[in-house]
C-alpha cells in the first residue's frame, strides 16, 4: 500500500532496501521529535543521504509519515490475524499481546525497526489523514472481531468498541514503560498484561461499585483565562504533539490573537510545563481523595479510576496523554517522565493494599498500575469510538471490563452505577 497514487520507479532490491532504510530512520525520528519536529533533512542525515535522495522516494514529509504509519498499522494487523486463529478468546488476546511485546523486544534489541507511534496521526492533512485513519479503522474492526468468534460473550457494538479501545490503549501505553524490563522479559510482561485483561483485577467477592469521592474542585474554564489557555494547549498537544501545538493554533482555538496569548503567558515552553503540572495536580488530588475515602485497595482503585475518567470527559478535561512527553525538548523531558511514572506507580500501592486486604486477586502490581494508567490516559478519546458515551457512563462501559475481565458478559442486573449514585448524592446535598 502506498500513500500516493504516483507510480513508483521500477522496484529493485537496492531501491527497496534504501526505501526501507529511509522508513526505519524516519520512524526513529518521528517517535523522538514528533511529526512536526522532524524534517526531511533530519531523516536524510540519519541514514547518510542528502535531502534530494529522500525526496526521490517521498516528495513531502507527510508522504513519508503516512508511509511509516501505514507500515506500522499493517504490522499490527498482521499479528492480529495470526492471533485470531487461536481457539479461545483468552488465547487470542494473550497471543496478540505476546506477538506485540515480542516485536517491541526485537525493536529494543535492534533486530527489527520500531513501530511508529500513532499519537501524531491527527496532525496529518488531507488526503493523508483520511488514508491513515481508514487503514487504522480497518485494523480496529479486525481486532473487534475478537468478540465475534466462538467463545466470546454477546456484547453490543458499543461494548465491543469500548473493549477494543481499551486493548489498543494498553498496547500503545506499554511502549512508554516496558523499558523498565530487559527485552528478554517482554514476553513475561505480555502474559501478565493478558492475565489482567482476561481475568480482571477483582478478587471473587469484589464488585464494580465505584464510591463517590468528595466533590472535586477544578478551576473554571472561562472564555479567555490562564486555565482556558492550559486546556486549549493540552488538547492540541494531545492531537498534534508539542511542536504541532503552536502559539497560533492555541490562540486560534480560543479565537484570540497572539498578543492575547503573550498577555497571559510568557512563552510556549512555560505554558507546556504548566499543562503537565495541571495534569499532575489533577491526578494527585484524585489519588489522595481516593486514598482517604476508600476502605479497601479495590475501593480506592475503582474510585480514582472512575473520577479520572469523568474528568477526561468533563468541560475541564482532558489530561495530557502519556505520549506527549516524548516529543518535548530534552530539557523538559526527563523530569516530566519521572513524575508521570511516579503518579502511575501510585496506583500500584492501591493494588498492593487490595491484595493485602483480600479485595484484589494476586497479580503484578507494577503491571496493573500501568495498565490502569494507560486506560485512564486514553479515556479522553472515548467519544470518538463509542457512540453516545458520556462522562456519567464512560467508566461503566470502559473501565469495568478491565476490572472484572474483558470477556466477562455484562450482567443484566447491576448494582446502582457510580454515576447514578453520584446524582443521588448530589441531589441529597442540594
Amino acid at each position: 500500500m502506498t500513500p500516493t497514487s504516483t507510480a513508483l520507479p521500477r522496484q529493485t532490491k537496492r531501491y527497496e532496501q534504501k526505501r526501507q532504510a529511509i522508513l526505519d530512520g524516519a520512524v526513529q525520528l518521528f517517535n523522538q521529535k514528533g511529526l512536526k519536529g522532524t524534517t526531511l533533512a533530519d531523516v536524510a542525515q540519519s541514514v547518510g543521504l542528502i535531502t534530494n535522495s529522500v525526496t526521490y522516494y517521498y516528495r513531502k514529509k507527510e508522504e513519508l509519515a503516512t508511509a511509516c504509519l501505514l507500515r506500522s498499522i499493517e504490522a499490527l494487523d498482521a499479528l492480529i490475524a495470526t492471533a485470531l486463529q487461536r481457539e479461545t478468546p483468552e488465547e487470542r488476546l494473550r497471543t496478540i499481546l505476546r506477538l506485540y511485546c515480542e516485536r517491541l523486544a526485537e525493536s529494543a534489541s535492534g533486530d527489527q525497526p520500531p513501530l511508529m507511534s500513532f499519537s501524531d496521526m491527527r496532525s496529518l492533512t488531507s488526503p493523508h489523514v483520511e488514508l491513515v485513519f481508514d487503514t487504522y479503522n480497518q485494523m480496529f474492526r479486525h481486532l473487534r472481531s475478537l468478540y465475534d468468534l466462538d467463545g466470546a460473550p454477546t456484547l453490543s457494538r458499543a461494548q465491543k468498541n469500548a473493549r477494543v479501545h481499551l486493548l489498543i490503549s494498553v498496547m500503545h501505553g506499554v511502549r512508554h514503560w516496558i523499558d523498565h524490563y530487559e527485552p528478554q522479559d517482554y514476553r513475561r510482561v505480555a502474559d501478565r498484561i493478558s492475565d489482567i485483561l482476561n481475568h480482571g483485577i477483582a478478587a471473587p467477592q469484589a464488585a464494580w461499585r465505584p464510591s463517590v469521592l468528595p466533590q472535586m474542585t477544578w478551576p473554571s474554564v472561562e472564555e479567555v483565562s490562564p486555565e482556558a489557555f492550559l486546556r486549549s494547549a493540552t488538547i492540541l498537544i494531545n492531537e498534534q504533539g508539542y511542536r504541532g501545538a503552536s502559539v497560533e493554533k492555541i490562540s486560534a482555538r480560543l479565537n484570540v490573537t497572539k498578543g492575547s496569548f503573550y498577555h497571559h503567558n510568557d512563552n510556549k515552553d512555560d505554558l507546556v510545563t504548566a499543562c503537565f503540572e495541571r495534569t499532575f495536580a489533577v491526578m494527585r488530588q484524585v489519588q489522595q481523595a481516593a486514598e482517604a475515602d476508600g476502605k479497601t485497595g479495590w475501593d480506592r482503585l475503582c474510585a480514582a479510576t472512575n473520577e479520572l475518567i469523568r474528568y477526561q470527559l468533563s468541560d475541564q478535561g482532558p489530561l495530557l496523554r502519556i505520549s506527549a512527553f516524548s516529543a518535548l525538548p530534552e530539557g523538559l523531558r526527563g523530569q516530566t517522565k519521572r513524575t508521570m511514572d511516579r503518579l502511575a506507580q501510585r496506583f500500584s500501592s492501591f493494588v498492593v493494599d487490595g491484595m493485602m486486604d483480600g479485595s484484589i486477586r494476586p497479580l503484578d502490581p507494577f503491571v496493573a498500575a500501568h495498565v490502569v494508567d494507560s486506560a485512564i490516559n486514553a479515556a479522553a478519546e472515548l467519544e470518538r469510538w463509542i457512540s453516545g458515551v458520556t462522562r456519567d457512563t464512560a467508566a461503566d462501559i470502559y473501565a469495568r471490563p478491565l476490572f472484572i475481565g474483558v470477556f466477562s458478559p455484562e450482567a443484566e442486573a447491576e448494582a446502582q452505577p457510580a454515576n447514578t449514585a453520584r446524582s443521588a448524592a448530589t441531589n441529597a446535598r442540594g
